[in-house]
């Protein structure tokens, strides 16, 4: 493992005890504690397994270089990083393999801002671990670790400060919520009552072997909530990822929501408010979301794929919003993060102030279909498959700031490699799902085609 790349997309992930284990989650700690500490570091986990072994681990690293550990425990990212940007230590580090599928574990680092450190700390926090050039404090001045119990609720409070509670309270939704047997479970429904919402909950047990669903809140594994959603007539359906800094929204028919119609509808709400606002988006996206900026006279910045490299650049350019095809919302005011609980207040806020039901605000926007494929490749060759990728298109109008974007007549197809799995994906995007599909499979071919040269 020492001799890949360890930070991908968003941090180091693995198979527990194969690939992730106890000795890189140790040194993990003493490489971050060198590079980032002295001072305290705030250490939390969402609900996989191994999240107290690497936890334990990892703070065991941290102590060893002087620093002290806070730990608060099981919470979502988006909370650990609410506190963390309130508390203001010297970083964050949270124990997580968000969407990936149960065997999988791993650690964001967070600054002391509450964002995911940049690629460049990355970089120094790996260079640290591979030379194991670590701080070593004296026997005087090794760290002590405190347990804080206020993060949930502080997090909580954050959300609520942000939206119009009364309005909410008044109309007294029915809300179902999957929290997918992991964090989620500590601060959704939590707020949803605050907000006089009747909460329904499913998978709220936390259970790290994900008994109820995958951790991926997609529409094929959902199918609960889209049941429950018209048996119990409920308003509003929300599924979280693993550790709940993204949302999947069920209307009240039972159908899903893309996480490109969700952005898309929250932005139409918060760049309308000043003509001139700057969305912050992955090359990912797509059309929807350019239309509805467009109508609201606001301007796109693009961005590599990774919610790290959109929280940068929203804090860089102070941009008003932030958001990603996944269901993931960056709502700058709160926290310049991907924050599911926080994207789920302000879509049932808009219902509530509008009176008007999910599907409704959907009906609304501008019709758009996609596709999503993915395809296995050798871990090794990802980067040769590229470069290929690369020669046979360069003849085509074309994005290369993350992967390969090709600009059709109708769409488009976003082909790149994932930054924490040994697949390609393939999005596309056209005016119709048939002809949407078409072009994904174009997609594909075309991986095929590059991993055959490779």
């Amino acid at each position: 493992m020492t001799q890949k790349k360890l930070f991908g997309t968003n941090g180091v992930r693995g198979v527990i005890n194969e690939n992730m284990t106890v000795d890189l989650a140790l040194r993990l700690g003493k490489a971050i504690g060198t590079v980032l500490g002295p001072g305290k570091i705030v250490v939390g986990r969402d609900a996989r397994m191994g999240g107290e072994m690497f936890s334990r681990a990892l703070s065991s690293g941290l102590l060893s270089t002087g620093c002290s550990v806070v730990d608060i425990g099981l919470a979502p990212t988006p909370t650990l990083q609410f506190f963390v940007s309130t508390e203001q230590p010297a970083a964050g580090v949270v124990v997580t393999a968000s969407h990936n599928p149960p065997e999988f574990n791993g650690i964001k680092v967070i600054g002391s801002n509450g964002i995911e450190v940049s690629r460049t700390t990355e970089n120094e926090i790996e260079a640290c671990l591979l030379s194991e050039t670590f701080r070593v404090a004296s026997w005087t001045n090794i760290g002590s670790v405190y347990h804080d119990d206020r993060a949930i609720n502080m997090h909580l409070e954050g959300i609520k400060s942000h939206v119009a509670v009364d309005e909410i309270r008044e109309q007294k939704l029915t809300v179902v919520i999957d929290s997918g047997n992991s964090v989620g479970a500590l601060v959704t429904p939590i707020l949803m009552r605050d907000l006089g919402c009747k909460v329904v909950s499913l998978n709220s047990q936390i259970d790290g072997s994900f008994p109820g669903r995958p951790p991926e809140p997609s529409p094929e594994n959902v199918k609960d909530l889209r049941r429950a959603m018209q048996s119990l007539k409920a308003d509003l359906g929300i599924a979280h990822d693993g550790d709940a800094d993204r949302a999947t929204f069920v209307d009240e028919n039972g159908s899903v929501v893309s996480g490109d119609q969700s952005f898309a509808i929250i932005a139409s709400r918060i760049i309308c408010r000043k003509p001139g606002s700057t969305l912050v988006t992955p090359v990912s996206s797509g059309r929807l979301i350019e239309e509805v900026v467009q109508r609201c006279g606001g301007k796109i910045d693009w961005t590599t794929v990774g919610s790290v490299d959109v929280s940068h650049r929203l804090e860089e350019l102070g941009a008003e919003l932030g958001g990603e095809e996944n269901g993931g919302v960056f709502f700058p005011p709160h926290q310049s993060v991907r924050d599911g609980a926080m994207t789920s207040a302000l879509i049932i806020e808009i219902m509530a102030k509008e009176r008007k039901p999910l599907s409704g605000l959907v009906k609304e926007l501008p019709t758009y279909y996609t596709t999503k494929r993915k395809i296995e490749v050798p871990r090794e060759k990802k980067g040769q498959i590229l470069n290929n990728l690369l020669s046979l298109t360069e003849n085509i109008d074309r994005i290369t700031i993350d992967g390969l974007k090709l600009i059709k007549e109708n769409g488009w197809i976003l082909i790149r490699p994932s930054g924490t799995e040994p697949i390609y994906r393939c999005f596309s995007e056209a005016p119709t799902q048939e002809e949407s599909d078409r072009y994904c499979t174009e997609g594909i071919d075309l991986i095929e085609t590059a991993i055959n040269q490779s």
